[in-house]
């Protein structure tokens, strides 16, 4: 640099190294690049101010020191000195929304549906750190964590992503997960990310992208409420919503993010956009870089083409549609945040003290979430006395997820909608493998074909849904949507299904249940869903019924409670549905929010 700082303050050292700035260095500061799309020698050239990974987007063979390695590649570009290049290192951000579950061995905890149902804040603190030490481990700075959506028609297919329906209920969460992961603002924690600004929750039929039609005095009170702890702790970024709010587009409301969120909220960190969220502002891009610009989008991320992102930036600026007061603003809270957490001082990636850390996906950190797992568990029915099961019991496990830690886990989980089957859940335990090892004489038969009276004296059988992430998890008739956050760009995403009836989806559990029922065999069933379904018929053919949500990698916490190590503790963040309608407070409840049974 060209001149020395003796100053502390995060504000001023910004200030100082913007006015040393070039006009390509403060615009290259204002992209965000895709791994896939982009190299080192680019950070480089395009002073590249962070690097993402979408969903699934991974270095290698995925392993933890895959990652290390990438970022240290990229971090030691940025802050290369060639040819007099301003040192400023990039910042590497990745979706670790329930654990850091985009890499292999990753501890994954249960979603945000699930811990609402815990109502336990302290829990969420500590997940959130060690959501934390697990992203610090593949040498990354930023996790576009928490999400803070309150969700009010449960077909939107980002339900799990919300705690609840009920904004206080959220609210109680946001600060504890921000303190969890930023922690000291120290080489201990990382960047988070409060997501989405704001209204993602309240689109019309629960339609991913929708249109949020509320007053904003209701906007205010539903859907900002969450927002405010989590600015209170510190939260350092904010990313913008795909949504729209009475028709205009967050990402191009310049009322939302710049006179709300940075002004009457006094927020001082940077707003990112979404993924490719300001090319849905118009169908001139250029036009629509200056809209989100000028609105108070401060960091640009794009999927693919950021090098064209890049120059229509330089235009913007050169023709005037964005002054330059707004471009030193944005790289301001860009380099102050940079600076807050002390990033140029920290070592390379490679070398920093969590690099590789074998706490990633290690024993003290599975114990915790299956903690969360015993804590988010809803019994919604029991009869007979059923529970707890006796570990001596003779019991049949059946059910498509029983053993399927992919289904356990959901979307966001190795890829951007989750995966199937076992083998890329690296560690952790299938709900059968958790009965399994509690009481030996359990059986397995996936459809329940071997169910016996004489031979099993109760069946759990694990039910639900497959996982699913943002549009795709919609339900609702087909049609376009607009584009989605995954690594493949989409603009037409099928929905999971059109009724929040399960059995029309997936009649095979509703058959499985039956076929044991029709035995005599007493019926637990564990429901694996990222949001409350109708389940009337299910739930007539079973002794016990439990909300299990998506329990994520450790499903032998299912097991502790289903045979009486711990007793159920949890209660529904939603209410549970009577009938085939998603909107909040519509039709009154099967069971209200805050229901759920205890058996001791």
């Amino acid at each position: 640099m060209s001149a020395t700082l003796t100053s502390t303050d995060p504000a001023t050292r910004a200030a100082h190294l913007l006015a040393q700035m070039s006009l390509a260095q403060k615009l290259g500061q204002m992209i965000q690049a895709e791994r896939a799309s982009t190299t080192p020698d680019d950070v480089r050239e395009h002073h590249l101010g962070s690097v993402l990974s979408g969903g699934g987007s991974v270095p290698g063979s995925n392993a933890v020191s895959d990652w290390v390695a990438m970022n240290d590649a990229y971090w030691m570009a940025s802050v290369s000195t060639e040819g007099g290049r301003l040192p400023i290192p990039l910042l590497y951000a990745i979706d670790a929304i329930h654990g850091n579950a985009n890499v292999l061995g990753a501890t994954v905890f249960p979603h945000n549906i699930g811990l609402g149902a815990a109502r336990d804040p302290h829990l969420i603190e500590r997940l959130a750190r060690l959501c934390a030490e697990e992203v610090l481990a593949t040498g990354l700075d930023w996790t576009f964590a928490p999400t803070l959506a309150v969700v009010r028609d449960i077909r939107w297919g980002r339900t799990y992503e919300s705690f609840s329906e009920d904004p206080a209920i959220v609210a109680s969460y946001a600060a504890g997960y921000v303190r969890g992961l930023q922690g000291a603002l120290d080489d201990n924690g990382v960047i988070a990310c409060a997501k989405h600004w704001v209204g993602d929750g309240g689109t019309t039929g629960g339609v991913d992208q929708g249109d949020t039609a509320l007053s904003e005095e209701e906007l205010n009170h539903i859907h900002m409420t969450p927002y405010r702890p989590a600015l209170e702790a510190g939260v350092l970024t904010v990313m913008a919503s795909f949504n729209s709010w009475n028709k205009e587009k967050c990402h191009a409301s310049r009322h939302l993010l710049t006179n709300v969120l940075k002004g009457r909220l006094n927020f001082d960190g940077f707003v990112v956009s979404d993924w490719d969220g300001v090319d849905q502002l118009g169908d001139d891009l250029s036009d629509a870089l200056a809209t989100a610009i000028n609105a108070g989008v401060d960091m640009v991320m794009v999927s693919l083409d950021w090098k064209r992102m890049l120059t229509l930036l330089h235009e913007v600026v050169a023709d005037g549609r964005v002054p330059m007061s707004r471009i030193d603003d944005a790289v301001r809270r860009i380099l102050t945040v940079k600076h807050r957490v002390g990033l140029f001082e920290r070592v390379r990636p490679a070398e920093r003290q969590w690099a590789n850390s074998p706490s990633f996906g290690g024993e003290a950190h599975r114990a915790i979430a299956r903690e969360a797992v015993r804590k988010s568990l809803v019994l919604l029915k029991h009869e007979g006395g059923v529970l707890p099961i006796k570990p001596g019991a003779r019991i049949l496990v059946a059910g498509k997820n029983a053993h399927d830690r992919g289904h356990q886990c959901g979307g966001f989980t190795v890829e951007w909608q989750g995966t199937h089957g076992n083998d890329r859940i690296v560690g952790g335990t299938s709900i059968w493998e958790g009965i399994k090892a509690a009481a030996p004489q359990a059986e397995l038969s996936i459809d329940g074909s071997a169910a016996n009276a004489a031979q099993h004296d109760v069946a759990i059988v694990v039910i639900g849904e497959h996982p699913y992430a943002e549009g795709m998890g919609d339900l609702r008739h087909g049609g376009s949507v607009p584009r989605g956050s995954g690594v493949q760009t989409m603009t037409n995403l099928a929905p999971y299904g059109s009724s929040l009836v399960l059995a029309q989806r997936h009649p095979e559990d509703l058959a499985t249940i039956q076929r044991i029922q029709a035995t005599g065999i007493p019926v637990v069933t564990v429901l694996i869903s990222g949001r409350p379904l109708v389940t009337t018929d299910e739930m007539a053919a079973s002794a016990a019924f439990v909300a299990a949500w998506l329990p994520g990698s450790e499903g032998a916490g299912v097991a502790d409670v289903l045979l009486g190590s711990h007793d159920f503790h949890g209660t529904l963040p939603f209410g549970w549905p009577a009938v085939d309608e998603g909107a909040y407070g519509r039709s009154a409840p099967l069971f209200p929010r805050g229901h759920g049974l205890r058996v001791k």
